[in-house]
């Protein structure tokens, strides 16, 4: 399946909001999120909604068998989270809280 790059972002953007929200009001531990390391094999692709009229689309393993090698690029960045008063984004637990992910569904399409 191919996503447009900025929906994978917004994806990791949105679970680190998730992250952060689910610390509640007084957290008893809190980590500052590091720099965020993002690496994609991506297609160029016109688009006549697109401003550019092109788009960036982050390409599947499973879809890349029927695309040209010659249209796909690897694109890696790294991003650095903030708060929206700029300083460092903390995301926290509560003591008691169930562990692991809990319910993923829905998160990120298939």
């Amino acid at each position: 399946m191919d996503i447009p790059l900025m929906d994978a972002v917004a994806v990791v953007r949105d679970e680190l909001i998730a992250a952060a929200a689910q610390g509640g009001e007084h957290p008893e531990v809190v980590f500052a999120v590091g720099p965020v390391e993002m690496e994609f094999e991506v297609e160029l692709r016109a688009d006549a909604k697109a401003k550019a009229g092109f788009r960036l689309w982050a390409v599947s393993a499973e879809g890349e068998a029927g695309v040209s090698r010659g249209r796909t690029h690897r694109v890696s960045f790294t991003l650095t989270p903030r708060s929206a008063g700029g300083g460092d984004l903390l995301v926290g637990g509560v003591h008691g809280r169930p562990t692991g992910p809990g319910d993923s569904s829905g998160r990120i399409p298939d």
